[in-house]
């Protein structure tokens, strides 16, 4: 893994912090972010949006910090290293209404805290994938956002897949986006 944004959920999970949740997919969220941690670079705004979600779920200072934790902490600590972090700009014209999303119709669809995950991904000229862990809604919008250069990678695919046939029980899943 070389470059990511990673979605509020993926920390977490890593966690422990999100209800029926396989004990493989917490495994899978921590091992990708230790991945990015030691070897990446993670993608996030300049003016603290994604931050400031991390921050206002987590808690990097508490006695015995999760994987989410500590992954918040390394950001926080390296927020000014390229190797390790990367800033973009995004436009929010409106309270979770970004410029950068790249489908306007589709961006009313989002839950708006979601939203600067896309714009971000949109803004950074690498196209660097989203990590998601277990949002299942994304399975209906990766296939459009893809068509407009916004890449994703689900995480906890087997975790997505249950959650998705127990919110849309008469809808048929969605396939998965391709392995990047």
């Amino acid at each position: 893994m070389r470059r990511a944004v990673v979605d509020t959920n993926v920390l977490l999970v890593a966690n422990s912090d999100h209800a029926d949740i396989s004990e493989e997919c917490v495994i899978t969220c921590i091992e990708a972010l230790d991945s990015l941690r030691r070897a990446g670079v993670t993608v996030i705004d300049d003016e603290w949006h994604i931050l400031s979600e991390y921050h206002h779920k987590l808690n990097p200072n508490r006695g015995q910090p999760g994987p989410g934790d500590v992954f918040l902490k390394h950001l926080l600590r390296q927020q000014a290293n390229p190797r390790h972090v990367a800033e973009v700009s995004v436009t929010e014209s409106a309270d979770d209404w970004f410029e950068e999303f790249p489908d306007h119709a589709l961006q009313r669809e989002f839950d708006p805290p979601d939203r600067k995950f896309i714009a971000v991904a949109a803004a950074d000229a690498e196209n660097p994938p989203i990590l998601q862990a277990a949002d299942c809604k994304w399975l209906n919008w990766w296939q459009p956002l893809s068509q407009a250069g916004v890449h994703f990678r689900f995480v906890c695919p087997d975790d997505v897949g249950r959650f998705y046939a127990q919110k849309f029980p008469d809808q048929t899943m969605p396939e998965f986006p391709p392995d990047e």
